[in-house]
């Protein structure tokens, strides 16, 4: 029962990667979207928050998307004053998102989405193996 327990938390983590991986990669998109109209704002990057959750049925921690969040961080300026959405001054307000960090954040949920795969994978074979002992 107990590679049962580990393959629905490395379920868990899979799916909680995987919703990560979906905010990066729009986060990306969004990297140099500017607002429509002078005084509008750009695009917000997202984070996502994680938090355990105790299966009481299989008595495991799981791990779950608590909240897909916005970064309240300050926004990039370029002085552009041909910018449709340029302000008074002539700036141009960019969106929060740094492509170097999204790309860091894009490997760590990927190297962690291998990792419960393979943790995945691992339990299956060990269940196959079980199974095919008891039947000799």
């Amino acid at each position: 029962m107990d590679l049962y327990k580990s393959m629905a938390v490395s379920a868990s983590g899979l799916k909680a990667q995987g919703t990560r991986l979906k905010v990066i990669a729009e986060n990306l998109a969004n990297a140099n979207t500017t607002a429509e109209t002078p005084g509008d704002l750009p695009y917000r990057r997202k984070t996502v928050i994680f938090k355990n959750e105790l299966d009481r049925a299989m008595d495991v921690d799981k791990v779950r998307v608590a909240k897909v969040g916005v970064d309240k961080g300050d926004f990039q300026r370029r002085y552009d004053p041909s910018h449709p959405s340029a302000d008074a001054e002539g700036y141009v307000l960019l969106p929060n998102v740094n492509s170097l960090v999204e790309a860091m954040d894009m490997r760590e949920a990927q190297r962690s989405y291998e990792a419960n795969l393979s943790a995945i994978d691992t339990a299956r074979q060990m269940l196959t193996r079980t199974i095919d002992i008891l039947r000799t």
